[in-house]
């Protein structure tokens, strides 16, 4: 029976005969809506392992049925990262697997991989998604499908927890997505485990790609991957099965969380809109900002400095702005700012007394300490004259 190996991937003939395994069902039930939400047909991002290729098989497999047939072509793009010896020969093996399947069209596509100081992982994913991109232009297809696992979302949650990262993170990988360009990216296996996707390989007659970096200590996912949660999920020296369920169920959990949470900043933003004229970007009724929930504030913060065109704050960074905003003690005073932040954006507090100074002097919003005079204290932010 086939299995993973270091040699390329491959795929002597489809279909097989036999009934689905179970796994294969609900990899296709997952997958149909996903085709049918979106014209052009898809794209699998298709790399050569298990996970990939399993999405693949899902994908033969509905098109084999009267109902997948009318949900459009899905075509395969393999990328090619140049990393090690003999990626191109992956890359050409699971080219000939996806066309063993029918898929339509398949692409391959070699990349140049360019840190920018965030480490090789975050390199490759970049060049990735930009052939991803480049790939669903070029084949018109509504949608790039990728096949994270609910192994991946495990990993990706329990990163997230020891970065100390907040609920957008801890929500750890998004079902849906974009890639560079605006082309939809959807990851319709997230409810699939890769003991999964194995076994739907394993009834195709897939022989599946292992990577070797999967297994390299030197990267941080595969140490995770290959030892830490390994180590949580031992029953003697653990916590014991069920941990990497029981993060899944944390990501879905924050998910939720998360989403709410932007959905009342996305409308705070626009209740605490300030009127006036002048350098600024956004500004901000001072008052209503500082009567918010600080979990809220801090994202209409998020939201408004990315409006102003600089990237979302560090967590200090937007400390940094609340305290500006919302002092300790508001009697004592404090500095007016301004607080700068990357990507050219400053914020700072500011009076206005009425139009002659780009306020009305008469703007809705809770009275506070921060309100004085004839006019509204403000939050203004900017962004930052270009220096010689």
């Amino acid at each position: 029976m086939p299995s993973g190996s270091a040699a390329p991937p491959a795929l002597e003939s489809w279909p097989p005969r036999g009934r689905w395994p179970e796994p294969l069902h609900r990899a296709v039930a997952a997958l149909r809506p996903v085709l049918a939400a979106h014209d052009g047909g898809a794209l699998i991002g298709l790399s050569g392992g298990a996970d990939s290729c399993a999405l693949a098989v899902a994908a033969a497999a509905l098109r084999g049925t009267r109902a997948g047939a009318a949900l459009g072509p899905v075509g395969a793009v393999v990328v090619d990262h140049g990393l090690q010896a003999g990626s191109a020969d992956v890359a050409e093996a699971a080219a000939r697997v996806a066309r063993t399947l029918g898929l339509e069209p398949v692409l391959v596509r070699r990349v140049a991989v360019r840190e920018a100081g965030d480490g090789p992982e975050a390199a490759a994913r970049r060049a990735r998604r930009g052939a991803f991109a480049d790939a669903a232009r070029e084949a018109g297809a509504g949608v790039v499908l990728t096949a994270h696992t609910a192994d991946d979302q495990a990993e990706q949650v329990l990163l997230g927890l020891a970065r100390g990262s907040g609920t957008r993170s801890l929500a750890g990988i998004p079902a849906a997505g974009a890639l560079p360009g605006g082309a939809a990216l959807a990851r319709p296996l997230l409810g699939l485990t890769r003991a999964d996707a194995e076994a739907i390989c394993r009834w195709a007659g897939v022989r599946w790609w292992e990577d070797p970096h999967n297994a390299d200590p030197a990267l941080l996912r595969s140490r995770v991957r290959t030892r830490v949660l390994p180590a949580l999920e031992d029953p003697a020296d653990g916590l014991g099965p069920g941990v990497r369920e029981g993060l899944v169920r944390t990501a879905a959990i924050a998910a939720e969380d998360a989403a709410a949470l932007e959905q009342w900043a996305a409308r705070a933003l626009a209740e605490c809109r300030a009127p006036g004229r002048g350098d600024a970007v956004v500004r901000l009724d001072l008052a209503a900002f500082a009567a918010l929930p600080p979990a809220v504030r801090h994202r209409v913060l998020g939201l408004a400095v990315v409006e102003a065109g600089g990237p979302r704050p560090t967590r200090e960074r937007t400390l940094a702005v609340d305290a500006l905003a919302v002092p300790a003690d508001p009697g004592a005073g404090g500095s007016a700012g301004p607080v700068e932040l990357p990507g050219g954006v400053e914020v700072r507090r500011r009076h206005s007394g009425g139009p002659g100074e780009g306020g009305d002097g008469g703007l809705a919003g809770p009275e506070s300490a921060l309100r004085g005079g004839r006019g509204c204290a403000m939050l203004e932010i900017v962004r930052r004259a270009a220096r010689p």
